[in-house]
């Protein structure tokens, strides 16, 4: 009995890992489309940093935060946004629409 549950088990993985196959070919046929403008609460930072002019406008509007060898490492894999709980005076909702008023001047950079 124990021998038929794992075999139904391993069958059951199979057929999910045969749907999880199937499923990047599926994705690509999509095609991808990219924002218009950077977001505070979607770009990762990396994506931020990693662009003069954006580089250029959280050097402006956040100088300490940028500053931080923190948000220039570990903070490259989240948003402003996820970044708000950490520095919440820097990143008030209030100066994150300012940049983010900024950051809509630029275009997104491939």
């Amino acid at each position: 009995m124990h021998k038929a549950k794992i075999t139904i088990a391993l069958a059951a993985l199979t057929g999910i890992g045969l749907t999880l196959a199937a499923a990047p070919a599926f994705a690509q046929a999509a095609p991808a489309t990219q924002p218009a403008h950077y977001s505070v609460t979607t770009t990762l930072v990396g994506k931020l940093l990693d662009d003069p002019a954006a580089a250029a406008v959280l050097k402006q509007f956040i100088p300490t935060v940028y500053g931080n060898d923190q948000f220039q490492s570990a903070g490259r894999a989240l948003t402003l946004k996820d970044i708000q709980q950490y520095e919440p005076e820097a990143l008030s909702d209030e100066n994150l629409v300012k940049i983010q008023a900024a950051l809509d001047k630029l275009p997104v950079k491939g």
